[in-house]
């Protein structure tokens, strides 16, 4: 109910960042001259902009002037723009008919959730109450907190937060506190919690491979600098015999191996980063929104791989540092 808003914002006024009620319109249907479509139709206040992270690509947002006048406005979505209007240059200005009753079209919207979150239309609460019948009903409150010094103080502060709110509510309706599905309070930092969880198992999961693979990449790349140092004996020895240091033929070796290894994982990075390109557009899940490499991983990587060469070449270089000339000048 709106006592229940005016309550929350009210007694919580100090703590909340943005605010807004949620009146859900159903069973109507939206016209623009001959062509119509089913959409979401929620009645709001102007912070819902702000919590749902909405941008405008033209005209403006709900405003508090179109509260207190019960302005018959609306603000669409530009996948409704494409579907509804797409033979209007600029909708701004035109009129909808939601279940036959015109509403002016005052902004265009744009939702990073894609497509699924722009399935709606947006007016007034004060006027989706007056005109669809809702009296002083709200389906939904939706509220952001002011911003904490980290992670674990948000969290702490939004779950004392929700708990008062539920047992406020559940007083408020006569609803008993045993029953959980009466009323529902969703805390989106509890999913951000365990999302970053998820994350970081996910995360410790592939370092976990790579460290793996790396480590076979090194043994590897061992054997065939072993099998390497083997067919260029004579060589080494040769430049033993004309004053090499056991050093430089290290540095040669290592250098070889450097190469190798660095090269290698240079194309398997820019193989995943061309593969990201590819299908990171097409991904749209909740929470994993235009995926990318990040720059820190990718210099981490840089450093394993030439560190993994140095590894990896060290033992073939040492071997071939110890060979004795004449031996080697004999080796056909």
């Amino acid at each position: 109910r709106n006592s229940n808003y005016d309550y929350i914002n009210s007694v919580f006024s100090d703590q909340l960042e943005y605010r807004s009620g949620q009146f859900r319109v159903r069973g109507a249907t939206i016209n623009y001259k001959e062509e119509s479509g089913s959409y979401g139709i929620r009645g709001i206040n102007p912070d819902f902009q702000q919590i749902e992270n909405q941008k405008m690509l033209s005209g403006r947002y709900i405003n508090y002037t179109d509260l207190e006048t019960n302005n018959k406005v609306v603000v669409v979505s530009n996948k409704i723009k494409r579907e509804l209007l797409k033979k209007v240059e600029n909708p701004l200005d035109e009129y909808l008919q939601i279940s036959g009753i015109n509403f002016k079209i005052i902004g265009i919207y744009s939702d990073e959730g894609g497509e699924r979150e722009e399935n709606r239309v947006f007016i007034p609460i004060t006027t989706a109450q007056n005109v669809f019948n809702g009296a002083n009903k709200i389906g939904e409150l939706g509220f952001t907190l002011k911003p904490e010094e980290n992670f674990e103080k948000a969290l702490e502060v939004s779950q004392k937060f929700t708990k008062e709110i539920k047992q406020y509510l559940q007083q408020s309706h006569t609803v008993s506190p045993e029953d959980n599905s009466a009323i529902n309070v969703h805390n989106m930092l509890n999913e951000a919690k365990r999302f970053y969880t998820l994350t970081e198992s996910i995360a410790f999961f592939f370092w976990f491979v790579g460290i793996c693979t790396i480590i076979a990449g090194v043994v590897g790349v061992s054997n065939i600098m072993l099998i390497i140092v083997k067919e260029r004996t004579r060589e080494i020895g040769i430049r033993k015999a004309l004053g090499a240091k056991p050093w430089s033929i290290i540095g040669m070796i290592m250098q070889e191996s450097i190469f190798v290894t660095t090269v290698a994982g240079f194309i398997g990075l820019f193989f995943s980063m061309g593969l990201l390109e590819i299908v990171g557009p097409n991904v749209e899940v909740d929470y994993i929104l235009n995926p990318s490499v990040d720059l820190r991983i990718a210099l981490t990587m840089v450093f394993v791989l030439i560190v993994a060469g140095a590894l990896a070449g060290f033992f073939p270089a040492w071997k071939a540092a110890h060979i004795q000339p004449i031996e080697a000048l004999k080796d056909e």
